[in-house]
C-alpha cells in the first residue's frame, strides 16, 4: 500500500510517501501502530493522545476521509492509498 505524509510528517519521515506492505486484516489504527514503532517519540505524540488516536488528524483511504469510513477500524489492502496530515491551525 502507499502512505503519503504531509506537513511536520513529512519532516519526521523524511520521506514524501512509501510503499508498505500490509497484513491481510489490517486497520488504519494497525497502520499508524506500525508507523509510530518506526518513526518514534515524535510520530507517536503526534498521532496518539495517551493510547487514544488523536481526533484533531487529518486521514484519508483512497482519498475518502476515515471518519466517514469504519474510522481506526478501516481495513487496508495491498491497493489503499493512506494521507495523513497533520491539525491545520488559523481562523480567527
Amino acid at each position: 500500500m502507499k502512505v503519503k505524509y504531509f506537513a511536520i510528517f513529512r519532516e519526521i519521515t523524511n520521506k514524501r510517501e512509501e510503499e508498505l506492505e500490509v497484513k491481510k486484516g489490517a486497520t488504519v489504527k494497525d497502520l499508524l501502530e506500525a508507523l509510530a514503532e518506526r518513526y518514534g517519540k515524535k510520530f507517536r505524540d503526534l498521532v496518539f493522545n495517551g493510547e487514544a488516536v488523536s481526533d484533531r488528524l487529518l486521514m484519508l483511504v483512497d482519498g475518502v476521509n476515515i471518519y466517514s469510513l469504519n474510522s481506526l477500524e478501516t481495513k487496508l489492502n495491498e491497493n489503499s492509498t493512506f494521507v495523513i496530515l497533520p491539525p491545520v491551525g488559523g481562523g480567527g
